[in-house]
């Protein structure tokens, strides 16, 4: 059999793929990977561009461990099951009173994959999934199944709240919630520019504020999201178009529930890059890149997303310990895109930054351990765990080991 990621640019011939419907189930095959000698990947929706999930050893699949496993809308806390899609949250949490606290503009990712990734939207007040996760539950390469949070082991919560799958098989996530909440959506246009000069206060002066630069028009689509007690509004939808174009990304103003109004609409596919660099360097790098592209890469016309992520203490998290400007790039998966991506991830390096896990990036393991200051502590952890390595594919070889 043929594994593919979302995006057609990444696949592998796993030995058998299973998906098991119960913790149990998840804890025999990973004995019996043991038994075999085989390695074992999780694959979720398939949506990171690196190589995260091939394996020609064992591939799971989640997709029958999905919905609410418990909820305490008093505590704000739920528990929900790993293979649960973030676009399938929204309803069941609601239903109990809560919602997550921030979430991308992309929703088909498996939770556990997102968690594993540091997936993220943007806001200085908000963190990555990651942050929101109080508990885990973990199969480790022994079968021994463990409920893992900040009052058991807080050195390993830490380690697995962005791990890579390297640690073990997430079953279920604890997470920290919010009371279901509204948002108020706007967006404009304005020049690349005007979007620079503006950008202290858009970012101070929203909960959730990000903006699209188009190339091809050398204009900023600005998008701000707020929390508001304003009933949902009822607009059609955004017309469909090619990406680049600026009625693409421009809607009427609105109001609904949150997990309606963070998602945006993903037709075409791509592939993508995306770093996290200090606060204080994210415009200079925006201009740099903007300059880079407009220079040498003119064909290059998917937007450049730029958004703000608040730091935390996760060791292997892109913002470990610093507030941080999220910066990604985009180009069709059909159309070659690995000069242009070298020629930003070289802007990215110089201006310090960590790439997204899930996202492609030419850092191997003496490169990002130098990134890293919790990276010794996140090794001791996984040799502790998986000795043999059973977790481990290519590419975590080269990205954790070998590089």
């Amino acid at each position: 059999m043929i594994w593919k990621n979302w995006s057609g640019t990444v696949e592998c011939r796993p030995r058998t793929m299973e998906m098991p419907a119960s913790e149990d189930e998840v804890i025999a095959l990973v004995r019996r990977a043991g038994r075999e000698g085989c390695s074992l990947r999780v694959a979720g929706s398939g949506h990171s561009f690196a190589p995260l999930c091939a394996t020609d050893g064992l591939l799971l699949s989640l997709d029958n461990l999905q919905g609410l496993a418990g909820a305490d809308p008093a505590a704000c806390e739920a528990t929900i099951w790993a293979g649960s899609k973030i676009s399938g949250l929204g309803e069941p949490l609601r239903a109990v009173g809560l919602g997550l606290e921030n979430q991308g503009d992309i929703d088909y990712q498996a939770l556990a994959g997102a968690i594993s990734t540091g997936t993220h939207g943007t806001g200085l007040r908000f963190g990555s999934l990651s942050s929101c996760v109080t508990a885990l539950r973990l199969v480790l390469a022994s079968g021994e199944a463990i409920t893992v949070s900040r009052e058991s082991d807080p050195e390993l919560l830490r380690a697995a709240q962005v791990s890579i799958g390297a640690l073990g098989v997430i079953t279920q996530i604890t997470m920290r919630l919010l009371p279901a909440y509204r948002l108020h959506e706007r967006t404009w246009v304005v020049s690349a520019d005007e979007a620079m000069e503006q950008l202290d206060s858009l970012i101070t002066g929203n909960e959730h504020f990000e903006f699209f630069w188009l190339p091809e028009h050398d204009a900023a689509v600005m998008k701000a999201l707020n929390s508001t007690l304003d009933e949902p509004t009822h607009t059609p939808p955004p017309p469909v178009a090619p990406p680049g174009r600026l009625e693409r990304y421009i809607r009427p103003e609105r109001v609904d529930w949150s997990y309606r109004i963070y998602p945006s609409e993903r037709i075409h596919k791509f592939v993508e890059m995306e770093y996290a660099v200090p606060l204080a360097s994210g415009p200079d790098c925006f201009r740099e890149l903007r300059s880079m592209m407009r220079a040498e890469h003119p064909r290059a016309l998917w937007a450049v997303e730029y958004r703000t992520q608040q730091g935390d203490d996760i060791f292997l998290s892109p913002v470990y310990q610093r507030d941080s400007v999220t910066i990604s790039i985009h180009e069709a998966a059909d159309r070659p895109y690995q000069a242009f991506f070298a020629a930003a991830e070289a802007i990215f390096r110089n201006h310090d930054g960590r790439p997204h896990w899930g996202k492609l990036h030419s850092y191997g393991a003496r490169e990002l351990s130098r990134l890293y200051p919790m990276w010794d502590r996140f090794q001791a952890v996984r040799e502790r765990l998986d000795p043999a390595g059973m977790f481990l594919n290519p590419h975590l070889r080269h990205v954790l080991i070998d590089g």
